[in-house]
């Protein structure tokens, strides 16, 4: 029974990786398609690419310029990001490139905001970044700058939304060429800086984490129902009361935001009486966490430095 429970749960993990991933293409694709191709407005990275290629006299439509360089992208992902991310990210761009071709399709009259670009820029960079965020956060990803931006936050804390802000900068500001307007270019520019505000809001959001420090006489049975749902560890502290005097075991725990609830409702069918304190923590590295993201520097690099 329990090896049934084990193997189920990395199962129903992929599935719910897989349903985020396709809500986030159905998000970025209805910011993309329908407040900014339609306006004139370019967005950053591969889809960016395509819009430019798209309004431009060779008028290649934008969902074939953006999978056909995402497959090429992908195939130098694939020894650095490994299989896991690729077939995610994979199932992402046909996904997104499905649907623009059904959305454009359907809404080929469909015209929105047409005279207020600015409101199309900023709800258009509101749904595009959310999707992106999402789809990071499920271990997957829109393709493009996004696949630059998880090779390097696999190696270095940075922002994700600050290296896409980066990468894209150039794209956008090359737009100009094709559609001969400052105006426009700045529109691109509020797109590029809400979408990477919303993909750090929702990444943040989703790898969000808390601690929890629990004292109660019933600490062991307590510990073992966290060690065994939600699957996180526990460290026993030994503490005094100051005004009592009195020697207390008090329970250390780490866990994910979504997870608080969970280790709540348990702590109240065991010991209602217990005292607890929460708290949010800025960055957890470990085991069931976060990876360390330090720079590992070739002994000979350290060795020549050593020497000057």
């Amino acid at each position: 029974m329990n090896t049934v429970h084990v193997e189920r749960k990395p199962l129903l993990k992929e599935l719910r990786d897989y349903a985020f991933i396709t809500v986030a293409m159905l998000s970025y694709c209805i910011g993309w398609s329908i407040f900014l191709l339609p306006n004139g407005i370019t967005t950053g990275g591969v889809p960016g690419i395509s819009s430019i290629l798209e309004w431009s006299p060779l008028h290649i439509p934008a969902q074939l310029s953006y999978f056909v360089i995402n497959v090429g992208l992908l195939i130098v992902a694939l020894r650095i990001l490994g299989w896991k991310f690729c077939v995610k990210t994979v199932y992402a761009v046909i996904v997104l490139t499905v649907a623009l071709s059904l959305t454009r399709d359907y809404t080929a009259s469909l015209h929105l905001l047409h005279d207020q670009p600015f409101m199309a820029a900023v709800l258009g960079a509101v749904f595009c970044g959310s999707g992106v965020g999402l789809g990071l956060g499920a271990n997957g990803s829109t393709g493009g700058t996004d696949i630059i931006a998880a090779i390097i936050n696999k190696y270095r804390d940075i922002s994700l939304g600050r290296v896409i802000l980066i990468c894209d900068v150039i794209i956008i500001s090359s737009s100009y060429f094709v559609l001969k307007d400052w105006e426009k270019v700045i529109y691109g520019y509020v797109v590029l800086y809400v979408t990477a505000f919303c993909i750090d809001q929702v990444v943040n959001t989703m790898r969000r984490s808390v601690q929890f420090f629990i004292i109660s006489e019933k600490f062991e049975e307590i510990g073992h129902r966290i060690n065994n749902d939600p699957h996180r560890g526990c460290t026993v502290i030994n503490a005094q009361g100051f005004y009592s005097g009195r020697e207390v075991k008090m329970l250390f725990v780490l866990a994910k935001q979504s997870e608080s609830a969970k280790i709540f409702q348990l702590i109240d069918e065991i010991d209602p009486n217990a005292f607890v304190s929460q708290s949010a923590v800025i960055g957890v590295y470990g085991e069931g966490f976060d990876r360390f993201k330090v720079n590992h520097k070739h002994p000979k690099s350290i060795a020549k430095a050593e020497e000057l």
